[in-house]
């Protein structure tokens, strides 16, 4: 008897998106922003993410981005909707926490880049582990 499609490993079709030039584009921005090594944000996304939400990441991405511009400080630098909503790479509670300490940061006498490098680094330990 033959496997039905949606059975199969879907990596290599998953992995065809992400090379696209868009997605490509989008996938090394983000990946410079949370210092994370492209080919890690590539297999976080294809593990995580299924083929829907693949194909329209970068539209995603982009309506997030122009949402970041709005947002107030600290969550506009540490982009919380961006990486909670439009590119859901982390989850709203975690998120939640995460910018509870970049506050926490910088009411205590962090600098603000301090605080959102500090938060950026907790959310790429998220993705790396």
């Amino acid at each position: 008897m033959k496997e039905p499609l949606y059975e199969k490993d879907l990596i290599s079709m998953k992995y065809a998106i992400l090379e696209s030039r868009r997605h490509d584009r989008m996938v090394r921005e983000i990946a410079a922003d949370l210092g994370v090594p492209q080919l890690r944000m590539r297999r976080y996304l294809m593990d995580r993410f299924d083929m829907l939400l693949l194909e329209n990441l970068p539209a995603r991405y982009e309506q997030g981005k122009m949402m970041r511009q709005d947002a107030p400080e600290p969550e506009r630098q540490l982009g919380a909707h961006l990486y909670t909503h439009a590119v859901p790479l982390i989850g709203e509670e975690r998120m939640a926490q995460i910018l509870t300490g970049v506050k926490e940061m910088v009411r205590g006498g962090t600098s603000m880049g301090q605080a959102v490098l500090s938060g950026k680094d907790r959310i790429r330990k998220e993705i790396i582990t």
